[in-house]
């Protein structure tokens, strides 16, 4: 799903980067050990494919988005993909032994029937991997405080849902389903932080433009300092069909 300020390709890289690990291991434990070898699974919303390529391994992975461009660069990495909107997936019921998205539903504006139609085309599970709560996010030090609301605000204002993350649980209910809903891990070390905070930094300016300015020297400084630390918790629900 190709959205502003959500898809430059190196924030998908970072994410991907945090999180396969724990999407792996979802998959590992709680899914896969049900189904066939190298299950077949839609990614939906799948922009240039970063989400799939890092499962492919795992799975048979067909992509969907509703971007022309997001479904060429699925194919450029050998991914199959085909263009088609989340609300109204051009499927048969029970296509897919795995129906998954990731950083999709915040910028829909029917989740709901989005995952009803999720359900709808997967046989066994719907893993929803991973949506952000920014309304939970953590920065420090403390000059560094105003870009939690900063960044909600300038999500909403983009057609985001910034609290998503902890809207899951009543999402799934709301479907009919109950979902295993949890917080992915994630560690940093001052290394990593480094060599990350640039493209972070750069990603926030996208997002929240010139009202970012007057944080920059801020952040700058704690990450010249060793005391820069941001978080934003990344919640995912997975439901398994009865």
């Amino acid at each position: 799903m190709s959205v502003p300020g959500a898809t430059l390709a190196g924030q998908l890289e970072r994410q991907s980067g945090w999180l396969t690990e724990h999407w792996r291991w979802l998959l590992d434990t709680r899914v896969l050990p049900y189904l066939p070898p190298i299950p077949s699974a839609l990614d939906v919303g799948s922009g240039p494919g970063v989400v799939a390529a890092s499962l492919s391994d795992r799975l048979n992975v067909t992509c969907l988005d509703i971007d022309p461009e997001a479904t060429a660069k699925c194919r450029s990495r050998g991914l199959r993909s085909i263009r088609g909107d989340a609300h109204a997936l051009p499927f048969r019921d029970r296509s897919f032994d795995i129906v998954q998205c990731s950083f999709l539903l915040m910028w829909l504006h029917d989740p709901e029937r989005a995952l009803g139609e999720m359900l709808r085309v997967s046989r066994h599970a719907v893993l929803l991997l991973a949506e952000p709560d920014h309304g939970g996010r953590i920065d420090h030090p403390e000059p560094l405080h105003p870009l939690k609301d900063l960044m909600v605000e300038s999500l909403r204002a983009e057609g985001a849902d910034p609290h998503m993350g902890r809207r899951l649980r009543a999402l799934c209910s709301s479907c009919g389903v109950d979902a295993e809903v949890g917080v992915h891990p994630g560690s940093w070390d001052l290394e990593r932080t480094r060599r990350e905070a640039g493209g972070e930094w750069d990603w926030i300016e996208g997002t929240a433009g010139k009202s970012a300015e007057p944080l920059r020297d801020a952040w700058h400084a704690a990450l010249a300092g060793g005391t820069l630390y941001t978080f934003t918790p990344v919640l995912y629900a997975l439901i398994v069909k009865r």
